[in-house]
């Protein structure tokens, strides 16, 4: 096993020439290697330094090698040190190398640039194991769950896990499905379970806890061919449409729903049900966008709860948008286009990510398949503005989005303004057409799930500053979590 690298500094105080009223200190400084191996030494200052100066050293790691300790005249394992310049100091550096302080899952990291103050929640896409890890990959929590994941698993406000799970005698199969939410404490014990898993309807991909303790599930719903023909469709067999419900795990009671089947329109059958021209109603779903002889239509496979505007943000796998829900509605009103807080009912109220969806001309498509919706938190760089992870499969190539979304009115549709990018990253390296994330760090870095392959953390630069190898496991989204996060105290972590 390899030594750890050693910088030295050596410090030496003297006097300027004859008739200066001010002591100086000429600081010189070398090293045992060379900096862009083990790492360097920075200073707050440049000299000449005057004696009795403060001036702060910072030790540096190179890339792949982590700060490990102060020695000589100096101790400690602070990165920075604060020095009053007054007597001869001689101080060693110690940087430790990859291999020594890290799992072998950890391919890159640049000390300086990453975000240390949390941890990552992990969770294998379609398995029974998650786990909190730091940036060291160390598995500081491990659960193994009796059930496969159905995809999601998050850690709630209180404490809890919240995770939709695999039924084991489903009848819908299409890719993502559960059927299964459950909502266990810290150690995976369960304390509540909800099952959607009929002949017509099954729970799939991601649900989420509401403020009110509510849990909002995602819904596959059969659309019967008989249906379908009423409505100038005609593909041959019945589909699967996106539905949310809202269940009170009190009562198991779903107090509020919205149905994708009661906003659509289609612009190929005059004389039946549902027609009109796209760009007439961009409020409304297409139809016929879909053909797939399977039935799933729509594929959706995400949801985020933004609490200060009661907007349901849903990320739409096979139509290449992302949808915004008004939950101000009643039941009532979002099976129809009135009522709510826009007026709009269960339409639309704005959507973004493939304007030709309803004839808009003037914007570009730039999602083509997307996960994980989400956006930023307050007091955190970019706070208000929307994350999306692009899949890419036009050009096979991923990216991560921040957006600027415009405000929402009754006529956001109508007067449509398309999001501004505001950050975005890609790498020749990052792609996988299925699953993936991002999240928004508390030091502007982004976390970004390639689903495929791990985790990379990104700075606001563009920078790549840590890499995790999932050594051919794959991963359904990954969950940041500060270290004093209320969410983590049950678990202990040291």
């Amino acid at each position: 096993m390899r030594n750890p690298i050693v910088c030295a500094l050596i410090f030496l105080l003297f006097s300027c020439a004859k008739n200066e009223d001010v002591d100086l200190v000429s600081l010189n400084v070398t090293t045992a290697v060379s900096p862009d191996i083990g790492g360097t030494i920075l200073f707050s200052d440049s000299p000449p330094y005057k004696a009795g100066q403060t001036i702060t050293i910072t030790a540096v790691a190179a890339p792949n090698y982590k700060f490990s300790h102060w020695e000589g005249g100096l101790t400690g394992s602070e990165v920075s040190k604060q020095l009053i310049l007054s007597n001869n100091i001689e101080a060693v550096a110690f940087f430790i190398p990859l291999e020594r302080f890290a799992q072998q899952n950890i391919v890159l990291y640049k000390e300086q640039g990453i975000d240390q103050s949390g941890y990552i929640f992990m969770m294998e896409n379609g398995q029974k194991n998650a786990y909190l890890v730091n940036h060291e990959g160390e598995k500081l929590k491990e659960w193994a769950f009796e059930e496969r994941f159905g995809n999601d698993i998050e850690i709630t406000p209180s404490g809890d896990l919240l995770g939709c799970f695999k039924s084991s005698n489903p009848i819908i199969t299409f890719g993502g499905y559960g059927g299964v939410v459950s909502l266990m404490d810290y150690t995976g014990k369960e304390m509540w379970r909800y099952e959607v898993n009929t002949e017509n309807e099954i729970a799939h991909h991601d649900a989420t806890q509401l403020p009110n303790g509510h849990m909002m599930i995602m819904v596959w719903e059969r659309i019967t061919e008989l249906q379908l023909e009423a409505a100038g469709q005609f593909p041959g067999h019945d589909i699967f449409l996106e539905k949310l419900i809202e269940v009170n795990p009190q009562t198991n009671e779903i107090v509020w729903q919205w149905r994708s089947w009661d906003h659509m329109v289609q612009n190929t059958a005059a004389d039946n049900d549902l027609y009109g021209q796209l760009s007439d109603f961009p409020n409304k779903i297409d139809l016929n966008h879909s053909d797939l002889e399977n039935g799933d239509w729509m594929h959706a496979n995400g949801i985020f709860y933004d609490p200060a505007t009661d907007l349901i943000y849903m990320s739409v796998n096979f139509y290449s948008e992302v949808w915004v829900i008004d939950h101000s509605t009643t039941s009532a009103e979002a099976a129809s286009d009135q009522g709510g807080q826009f007026n709009r009912g269960g339409d639309l109220v704005y959507r973004f990510g493939n304007p030709s969806l309803f004839e808009h001309t003037n914007a570009e498509q730039f999602l083509f398949n997307n996960h994980h919706p989400s956006i930023v938190l307050d007091n955190y760089p970019g706070n208000g503005n929307f994350l999306i992870y692009n899949n890419g499969s036009n050009l096979e190539q991923s990216i991560a989005y921040e957006l600027e979304l415009p405000t929402f009115s009754t006529t956001s549709m109508q007067n449509y303004i398309a999001p501004e990018i505001k950050w975005s990253f890609t790498n020749s390296d990052m792609y996988f057409d299925k699953i993936s994330g991002l999240q928004r760090l508390p030091n502007g870095n982004t976390l970004i799930c390639e689903g495929d392959y791990g985790y990379w953390e990104v700075s606001a630069q563009g920078e790549v500053v840590w890499k995790y190898d999932g050594l051919g496991k794959s991963f359904w989204r990954g969950y940041f979590y500060t270290k004093n996060d209320t969410r983590l105290l049950n678990l202990n972590i040291p």
